[in-house]
């Protein structure tokens, strides 16, 4: 792991000095005169009551926080109605499908049409404010336009991943009481068909089998033009009924308190949490955090990868870009379908500017021969954005020097479904940057380390020190509780170090003040007393000339604790007769970067991981594995490929 510094290129010295002085002020008035710093942002948005107050709340007791209290807003009138005047005819999404001629460019007019349409649609229906409404759609515009229309009645959206089995599905229908489902006849990825309205129909029943659904009406959206079987009086056509509608639909005045969604973040006890994200707040930071982080300016298209059913996508597919008034691209593709290089052609095609993907992605295309990237010119990108996990330094210097040329800024980000958007990264311009460092907090953010004790480290020298990664005070984008379970989410979040908000990672502080993700606390192994962070081991293992990509676990060990375990890919996979002895070269080769301490015990090569859709490792299914606890990995529907479980058994069992 590097510390070196990246500064600015000399072409981007006059924007970056202008963000390294707002910068500085943001960050000294959010420190200094926290109530007026975040009246001031309050600004940013349109108000039909402007607030008084700012808010927060403390880390004590029963945690009840607030934000902008005393206003009303509506978060589509945010999205839409204020870019009308001026921007009515700008593109406000740019849908690219599978196929490269299958594209659709929305304007904020026609947006704004359709969203109304749809919200009369679901008033008519009988949703109403407070009412959950929830999702189980591909990457379609359609699902941005459900999203919207929800926040324009008042209704709370649940999005659920199209990649969810139909018992997770059901789990969060019936945690939310959702009142309306809207799914498609099939969706696309990777050249195959995904049957979600069967799935729907699947999960709907198992709760029937419990003795209800929640859940009354069933809005089919004509995604392939698969006919599908359709139950009198509860499943309806979406097109025939939007098209229907008038495009016109008063916005509800919402106060800042309510909620706008809930997010389910998957859970090892076979539970997920439903995160509640209230209006004012939420919107306020992804849309701030969107500005400031991206650099964004008026016509940029921002790019963020991630699938509407993640926070990533509600924040930075939707909420932030159109909130600034900015392009937003959705792709319903995968990077190297049909063939490798999809995604360097669709930066071209579109004038990318701002490119927002996670480790995972990155680090599987970087396997792919050189000329596939040569083959593009990515030109239009400004800015590259990192998000999802820590970087390794080998990948954050492939995205930087080769994706962006060295000219573009990467914003390496840390943050969570809980944080509702960006807690720390580097400004571009305004903050060196160091390959695998999140870098500095983001202004109104106050992180600090905590050790086993619960001391808040201050550190010995310039303030380095390592600990649990813990937030001092309350900011906008915070969620609010766990729906319909609010100790859980004190217990969850307050109770290890009250006072403070436990974010579950761990972070190193360093003599700059910078901070390196080290992973989650559960992926902080302790060797012989040794605490090793498990993304450290992994970016060892990373710089192997032969690795794609790992994932390092800690394992019960009679003497040492725990011990070591490393799950390796291969550069084009395989590992044939050298596995044994390439396992080996890899353990030595950690040695040789960072001690005999943080030597695996075991190395074992895969063909694949255990990974959601987003690209996000889950590595306790890797320790359930690794531990025979195969049979009882709690929620799995989040897995991009179930099937990885199975080979991954057969493989220890070899």
């Amino acid at each position: 792991m590097t510390d070196e510094m990246f500064h600015v290129k000399p072409d981007l010295a006059a924007s970056a000095h202008v963000n390294a002085q707002r910068h500085g002020l943001m960050t000294n008035h959010a420190l200094n005169e926290p109530d007026s710093f975040w009246l001031e942002q309050a600004r940013r948005l349109d108000w039909f009551r402007m607030p008084t107050l700012a808010g927060g709340g403390g880390f004590e007791g029963e945690v009840r926080l607030s934000w902008f209290s005393d206003g009303t807003l509506n978060a589509s009138v945010n999205c839409l109605d204020r870019h009308l005047p001026e921007n009515g005819d700008r593109i406000a999404l740019i849908w690219q499908g599978e196929a490269e001629d299958d594209v659709r460019h929305v304007s904020f007019r026609a947006l704004h049409a359709e969203v109304c349409r749809l919200a009369n649609v679901l008033k008519g229906l009988g949703v109403r404010r407070g009412d959950r409404v929830a999702t189980y759609l591909p990457m379609v515009v359609e699902g941005v336009v459900a999203m919207l229309a929800c926040a324009r009645i008042g209704a709370v959206h649940v999005v659920m991943f199209a990649g969810f089995s139909a018992a997770g599905v059901a789990n969060r229908l019936r945690d939310s009481g959702a009142v309306l489902l809207l799914t498609a006849d099939e969706g696309r990825r990777g050249g195959k068909r995904i049957a979600l309205k069967a799935l729907a129909d699947e999960a709907l029943a198992i709760l029937e089998t419990e003795g209800g659904s929640p859940v009354r009406q069933v809005l089919v959206v004509p995604v392939i033009g698969t006919p599908v079987p359709m139950r009198a009086g509860r499943d309806l056509d979406y097109a025939r009924l939007v098209g229907e509608a008038e495009p016109d639909c008063a916005p509800e005045e919402m106060g800042a308190e309510d909620p706008l969604l809930i997010l389910y973040t998957s859970g090892s006890t076979g539970a997920p949490k439903g995160l509640l994200h209230t209006t004012g707040g939420y919107l306020l930071w992804a849309s701030l955090t969107q500005e400031i982080v991206f650099d964004h300016r008026p016509g940029d298209v921002f790019w963020c990868t991630a699938d509407l059913g993640w926070v990533t996508g509600h924040s930075y597919v939707v909420y932030g870009p159109l909130s600034n008034g900015g392009t937003s691209l959705l792709f319903e593709g995968t990077p190297s379908w049909p063939e490798p290089g999809r995604w360097w052609r669709v930066i071209d095609k579109h004038r990318v500017r701002g490119f927002y993907t996670a480790p995972t992605a990155i680090r599987s295309l970087m396997r792919e021969p050189s000329s596939v990237l040569a083959a593009s010119s990515r030109d239009s990108l400004r800015v590259l954005g990192s998000v999802g996990e820590p970087i390794n330094p080998e990948a954050w210097l492939w995205f930087h020097e080769e994706v962006g040329g060295g000219r573009c800024p990467l914003v390496d980000s840390w943050w969570q479904t809980e944080t509702g958007g960006i807690m720390i990264a580097p400004l571009p311009g305004a903050v060196a940057q160091k390959p695998g460092s999140a870098t500095l907090p983001l202004p109104g953010v106050c992180p600090v380390l905590v050790g086993h004790d619960g001391t808040v480290l201050e550190g010995a020298t310039q303030g380095e020190a390592e600990g649990r990664l813990c937030i001092a005070r309350s900011w906008p984008g915070q969620a609010r509780t766990v729906w319909g379970d609010h100790a859980r989410y004190v217990q969850t979040y307050f109770s290890t170090y009250p006072g403070l908000y436990f974010s579950g990672d761990g972070a190193r502080r360093d003599s700059d003040g910078y901070y390196w993700i080290t992973g989650r606390v559960d992926d902080v192994v302790n060797v012989s007393g040794h605490r090793i962070g498990s993304a450290e081991v992994e970016a060892a293992i990373g710089s192997h000339e032969a690795v794609a990509e790992s994932a390092v676990i800690g394992v019960p060990h009679a003497v040492k604790g725990q011990s070591l375990m490393a799950f390796v890919i291969l550069r084009g996979g395989g590992g044939g007769e050298a596995g044994p002895a390439l396992e080996a070269g890899i353990a030595r080769h950690v040695g040789h970067m960072l001690g005999r301490y943080a030597v695996p015990d075991r190395v074992l090569l895969v063909p694949d991981l255990p990974k959601t859709r987003s690209g996000k490792i889950m590595r306790r299914i890797l320790r359930k594995v690794a531990t025979g606890e195969h049979e009882q990995l709690g929620d799995v529907s989040t897995l991009a490929d179930p099937t990885v479980v199975d080979a991954l058994v057969a493989r220890l069992g070899q």
